[in-house]
C-alpha cells in the first residue's frame, strides 16, 4: 500500500513545542495522528498531559476534530534504560564532560524517527511532524536539521519510502514559537498550552506560572519562561504565517 500524501503522524509528547506542531499539521493535512513514547522519563507526566492536550484539541477546536485520528503510545524503556541520563534517572541538570546537557538522551530523536517511520508504513502516513529546533535548544546534536536530513534519507533508503520529516520550529525561538501557536489557533490555543502541556523535567505540575506548569529551574522551564518572557515584551504578537 502506498502512503497517503494527507496523511501526517506527529511525534507528539504533550509538551509546548509539540502541542504547537499538533495543531500546525491539523492546519495542513486531511487526517493527522500522534505517537507517543514511553522511554521511562523522568517527566513522565506528560504521558498524561499528551492526552489532556489531545482531548482539549477535540473540544476547543472543532474544525480540527474532524482531522485528528488515533493515538499510538510505543514502549522504549529498554532504550530509556541505556542512556543513564538526567532524563531517565535522578541526577543533577549540569553539562558533562562531553560538554552536552546531562539531559540529552543519545540518539533520543533518531530512535523516535525510526520508530515513528514503522508506525507510519503501518498507518500509511507519508510525513512525519517533529518539534525539533536548533534556535532556542538545550545543545541536542539530534535536533539540528541537518541530522533529521540525514535520518529522512537513510529511513527512505532503507525502508523504500517517500517519507518526509516537517520541523515547523527547526528555525524559531521559543518566544516564536508562542507567536506561531497565536497565528495557528489565537489566544485559544494560547491559553491550551499554557495551562495544559507539560514540559518541565522534574515532572512539576503545582504552580501555574505565567508562562505554564513547572518548577522553573529545570532547563526546560528556563526556555519556556524565556520565550513566554520574549514573546510578551513584544506584545504577544501573531507569527507571519
Amino acid at each position: 500500500m502506498t502512503a497517503a500524501a494527507d496523511t501526517a503522524l506527529v511525534l507528539f509528547s504533550g509538551g509546548q513545542d509539540s502541542s504547537v506542531c499538533l495543531a500546525w499539521a491539523l492546519d495542513r493535512y486531511a487526517r493527522v495522528e500522534t505517537v507517543g513514547f514511553d522511554y521511562g522519563q523522568r517527566h513522565a507526566v506528560e504521558m498524561q498531559a499528551r492526552q489532556t492536550v489531545r482531548a482539549a484539541f477535540l473540544e476547543r477546536f472543532p474544525h480540527w476534530a474532524g482531522r485528528l485520528g488515533e493515538d499510538h503510545v510505543l514502549e522504549m524503556r529498554g532504550f530509556g534504560d541505556i542512556g543513564g541520563t538526567a532524563m531517565t534517572s535522578e541526577r543533577a541538570f549540569e553539562i558533562t564532560e562531553k560538554g552536552l546537557p546531562s539531559t540529552y538522551v543519545p540518539g533520543r530523536n533518531l530512535v523516535f524517527l525510526t520508530y515513528a517511520a514503522a508506525l507510519a508504513d503501518r498507518r500509511r502516513a507519508s510525513v512525519l511532524v517533529g518539534g525539533m529546533c536548533e534556535t532556542d535548544f538545550s545543545g541536542y546534536p539530534d535536533c539540528r536539521r541537518v541530522a533529521i536530513d540525514a535520518m529522512e534519507a537513510a529511513l527512505n533508503i532503507g525502508m523504500a519510502q517517500d517519507f518526509r520529516i516537517e520541523t515547523p520550529l527547526m528555525l524559531l525561538t521559543k518566544g516564536e514559537t508562542w507567536a506561531l501557536a497565536k497565528a495557528l489557533g489565537g489566544d485559544a490555543l494560547v491559553d491550551l498550552i499554557l495551562t495544559e502541556s507539560h514540559t518541565c523535567y522534574r515532572g512539576e505540575r503545582g504552580e501555574l506560572h505565567a508562562w505554564g506548569h513547572g518548577c522553573g529551574t529545570c532547563p526546560a522551564c528556563e526556555l519556556r519562561a524565556k520565550g513566554w518572557e520574549d514573546w510578551t515584551a513584544q506584545g504577544r504578537p501573531a507569527l507571519a504565517l
